[in-house]
């Protein structure tokens, strides 16, 4: 990566890591927030559903309103917005009003996922852009591994609103960060006026364009199935494996140490084998290894050890597939990257939303549920995954031919 992008890979990996870090700082404190407030399971996974529904439809605002008047102010609203959710989350007297809070910050952290992928698409494309967003899953890679063992160590200090307390600093700093270090990417004479007639028809071609939506729903499901993750680990890591916020902490950062490890060198083999390749080949993997913890599941087999072996090695795979497919999905469609970016992450939402919905009457506390759900979601990404193998050959900026 050149250096002129390198210092906007890292700002963009610092403002996406807010939405990240709200979610991953709250995991070690979920029983505990259960607890204090009276609520069940299905309750507190509702804090974490209607995050992702409200993330998932204000993007359809967002890539627009990006695309009209530039990248900056709807990064700035979206993270007063999030301020505003963290505040009522702080001081949240119910489970009704958390999960109001939850729903306030994914409206506003939706911006930060949204908005940069189009930036991205501002300043490169191909393998240039693969590696800008390779570069900013790095930076988000910080929050699996201190978030979570930040979050238990201000809940031991302070209890679990000192979380939410440090998410209001974070957001602060993070509108700062884009009042001066983030550059306007987005030229005037480029914007798009916001128009009901043109926003339909963008959206009507990408709903109707067969890469688009096979290569969302493919890094869709991938995503998905880490959101079932999020949603019911730390039930499982405490209840069915005895583990303590910190030692859920650790196993969490493990869990996500594949992921992350693996998609630094996505771009780098999408060039050498062509990108296409990669992400077939590794979402097999991904379903195989989903499957065969799941099957082990089935036989009694799946303890702390080996769920977290097996779960390092298909997000590894997981890794390689989602950086690659949000590129490629972008990489046609540059006239109207806003709208793309903010459908396809849209439709990815809702995909996880709807599968932690679809397996929360089924989840009991215990780790096969959970395996059950992550499986599925990995079955779906490969049938995916071979409609993608059928589709024409992408241009050479895709694939890195010669």
């Amino acid at each position: 990566m050149t250096n002129s992008l390198l210092r906007p890979a890292l700002v963009l990996g610092l403002l996406s890591a807010v939405g990240p870090f709200a979610i991953d700082m709250y995991l070690p404190a979920m029983p505990e927030i259960g607890a204090d407030l009276g609520a069940g399971i299905p309750a507190m996974q509702g804090t974490i559903t209607s995050y992702f529904i409200a993330f998932g439809l204000a993007q359809l605002i967002y890539g627009p309103w990006a695309d009209q008047a530039g990248r900056k102010l709807p990064i700035h609203v979206g993270l007063a917005i999030f301020l505003l959710g963290t505040l009522i989350c702080t001081f949240a007297p119910s489970t009704e009003a958390l999960i109001a809070g939850r729903f306030v910050q994914g409206l506003g952290g939706a911006a930060v996922m949204v908005v940069p992928r189009a930036v991205i698409r501002d300043l490169s494309t191909g393998h240039e852009a693969t590696r800008m967003m390779a570069m900013i899953m790095l930076v988000i890679s910080v929050s699996p591994f201190l978030a979570p063992l930040a979050g238990a160590g201000l809940m031991a200090l302070a209890g679990w609103r000192a979380i939410f307390g440090a998410l209001v600093a974070a957001t602060i700093v993070s509108m700062l960060m884009t009042r001066f270090l983030l550059a306007e990417t987005l030229a005037p004479e480029n914007r798009q006026p916001v128009s009901v007639a043109a926003t339909l028809a963008g959206a009507r071609h990408l709903l109707t364009h067969r890469g688009f939506m096979a290569l969302t729903f493919l890094g869709g499901f991938g995503m998905a199935s880490f959101f079932v993750f999020l949603a019911s680990a730390s039930f499982v890591y405490a209840q069915d494996f005895g583990l303590s916020p910190t030692q859920f902490s650790l196993a969490f950062a493990v869990n996500a140490l594949g992921f992350f490890s693996s998609s630094q060198v996505a771009a780098k083999l999408g060039m050498r084998y062509g990108a296409r390749v990669v992400m077939v080949r590794a979402t097999c993997g991904f379903a195989a290894f989903a499957v065969g913890l799941f099957g082990l599941g089935l036989l009694g087999l799946a303890d702390l050890w080996v769920t977290m072996a097996g779960l390092f090695l298909a997000n590894a795979c997981l890794g390689l597939v989602i950086p690659t497919a949000m590129v490629m999905a972008l990489d046609e469609h540059g006239p109207i990257a806003g709208l793309a970016s903010s459908l396809g992450g849209t439709l990815q939402m809702l995909a996880g939303g709807v599968m932690i919905a679809l397996s929360g009457p089924f989840f009991d506390g215990t780790v096969l549920p959970m395996l059950a759900a992550i499986a599925l979601c990995a079955v779906l990404a490969l049938l995916l995954a071979l409609v993608v193998a059928r589709l024409p050959a992408p241009d050479q900026a895709v694939t890195g031919a010669a």
